[in-house]
């Protein structure tokens, strides 16, 4: 196991390389000049604009500028944007409120997801099984703002019962609606994977003889049956957790949460690609480190695999 952990993380060193790479050159070199930009409709002084770009390294070529890059991510010295504040400052307060809501969706659609996936794949073409099948459709087939708009009106305007934004503290309490209306499209792919997988597995040789040998269908259920459909339900979810940390521009924006998305959206407006490029970062790692877990929840949910 400690070798097959190694060896996966020594892999993760040139897809990290490749895909930061991949960004840093995609925001440093599109077209404009971000110091003229951070001037604006202001005069700005030679003296001024060279000390600018001495300070940012845009003074350096561009392969310069990314190994200066990289040498700050291993000081953990994500520079310093545009506005004077250092940028990981702007990390340490935005990645725990977006992990908070992130981690809070996946708990949510992971729950609800499996829980009404099994039960409609216990009972394939019975009522329930059609009516979440149904359900599950339409939630993806509406728009997520749309969820949000009408989750924030109702339960927030209309009734009462939810805070219609969320607070500088992002309790767990007011971030629980936004965290439905964030995990709404990944509970309905959830639900629709853990049904198929639960129908599929119910007609396997080693089910009908687990029943045959006289087990209790609750153990049949949860040992023989769950276990064994969850292998793709557990690849979504960890892949799920960095995209909803990642892609969580318009919750956030809806429920005014100060996270990742909101900061990510303003440094793009703003054009500030020292926020850009670090924050984007963080996610590949989360992405990389997330993956690493799910390969190794594999030997634990079926025992046929191991790592040598």
């Amino acid at each position: 196991m400690a070798w097959y952990i190694l060896r996966r993380l020594l892999q993760m060193i040139p897809v990290f390389l490749g895909a930061t790479l991949l960004i840093y050159a995609l925001v440093f070199l599109i077209p404009g000049d971000p110091i003229q930009a951070l001037a604006g409709d202001k005069p700005m002084t030679p003296a001024v604009e060279k000390q600018l770009r001495e300070r940012y390294n845009l003074d350096e070529p561009f392969i310069v500028q990314y190994l200066l890059y990289l040498k700050g991510i291993v000081t953990l010295d994500f520079g310093t944007a545009f506005s004077g504040r250092p940028v990981r400052d702007e990390l340490v307060r935005a990645f725990p409120i977006t992990f908070k809501l992130a981690s809070l969706a996946v708990l949510i659609e992971a729950v609800f997801g499996i829980v009404f996936g099994l039960i409609a794949g216990l009972r394939k073409g019975k009522l329930f099984d059609s009516t979440m099948l149904v359900i599950s459709l339409i939630v993806i087939a509406v728009p997520l703002f749309v969820i949000g708009f009408l989750a924030q009106f109702l339960l927030g305007v209309k009734w009462g019962i939810a805070p219609v934004t969320v607070s500088g503290q992002a309790t767990i309490g007011e971030l629980l609606v936004p965290a439905f209306v964030l995990g709404s499209l990944s509970f309905a792919y959830v639900l629709r994977l853990t049904r198929n997988s639960v129908a599929e597995s119910m007609s396997a040789d080693y089910v009908r003889t687990a029943t045959a040998k006289g087990l209790s269908r609750p153990r049949v259920v949860s040992v023989h049956i769950l276990r064994n459909s969850m292998i793709p339900v557990i690849t979504f979810l960890g892949t799920d957790l960095g995209a909803l940390m990642g892609g969580a521009i318009i919750t956030e924006g809806i429920f005014n949460i100060s996270g990742v998305g909101g900061t990510l959206y303003q440094a793009v407006i703003r054009g500030e690609p020292p926020t850009v490029v670090s924050f984007v970062t963080v996610l590949i790692v989360i992405f990389l480190l997330t993956n690493l877990i799910v390969d190794l929840l594999y030997a634990v949910l079926d025992p046929r695999i191991r790592y040598a």
